[in-house]
């Protein structure tokens, strides 16, 4: 495995969410109960299923099934992974990866607290993720990948570590229509999930080169919205899953 770099976006970003993981401030406001169904939210302690850095429910969206092996891309403080974990059961594995220690440490701290004892973490860059080829069922991410400043790097990582006919369920921030240059050269929005956003159509069109087919793109609150009809520039969540060939 080659190592990477980071880039100035890297580590603007690591140092963004070190200091969320240092003073518990959730990344856009959200709230667990915003974003995800009570009832798969209710075993986890309130004060880690309310740390939540994401944008959308990635797990309901997953399906997931007892004894698979689910990878987290930018696992934060861990709920993805640990919610994922009762849905896979003792037979199956959670992979968390995660380029930032003081949310690694978080992470560890709560998986020894909830005793999710088949999930692991890993430090790494989603661009050179530490998973092996081949090596796992789903794919999971919330509000993440925009962070990336090589996204086309990011799908290709994802369809090498996928199994053949595995599958990818993204909450992400995407845009329809390109952002104002100066938000898309701001460190700050960057950050704030903001900056980084692709275009709707430069997303699809990134997983489908990477390896993926059936992708879609879609509207969080109302995946029925024409696209046209969303304002051009502006960022939206967005539900995200496509297969790997």
């Amino acid at each position: 495995m080659t190592t990477l770099t980071p880039t100035p976006t890297h580590e603007a970003v690591r140092g963004h969410y070190a200091e969320r993981a240092r003073n518990s401030s959730s990344c856009c406001g959200s709230k667990s109960n915003a974003l995800y169904d009570e009832q798969l939210i209710s075993e986890i302690p309130t004060d880690i299923s309310n740390f939540t850095l994401g944008c959308g429910d990635p797990i309901t969206l997953a399906a997931l099934r007892p004894g698979e092996t689910v990878l987290d891309l930018g696992s934060g403080g861990g709920l993805d992974c640990f919610l994922a974990a009762r849905q896979v059961g003792a037979q199956g594995r959670v992979i968390g990866v995660d380029m930032t220690p003081e949310m690694l440490a978080r992470a560890r701290a709560n998986a020894q607290r909830v005793n999710a004892t088949n999930v692991e973490f890993r430090e790494g860059y989603l661009e050179n993720m530490p998973v092996e080829d081949s090596s796992v069922d789903v794919v999971i991410s919330n509000c993440v990948i925009n962070l990336s400043p090589d996204k086309p790097q990011v799908f290709r990582e994802m369809c090498r570590a996928l199994k053949p006919g595995g599958r990818v369920a993204v909450s992400d921030i995407v845009t329809n229509g390109p952002l104002p240059e100066l938000v898309q050269k701001s460190m700050e929005a960057w950050g704030a999930c903001v900056a980084g956003a692709l275009d709707v159509k430069d997303y699809e069109r990134g997983l489908r080169e990477a390896g993926f087919t059936d992708v879609r793109v879609q509207p969080k609150d109302d995946p029925s919205k024409l696209l046209s009809a969303l304002p051009v520039g502006v960022p939206f969540s967005a539900t995200i899953t496509a297969r790997k060939a």
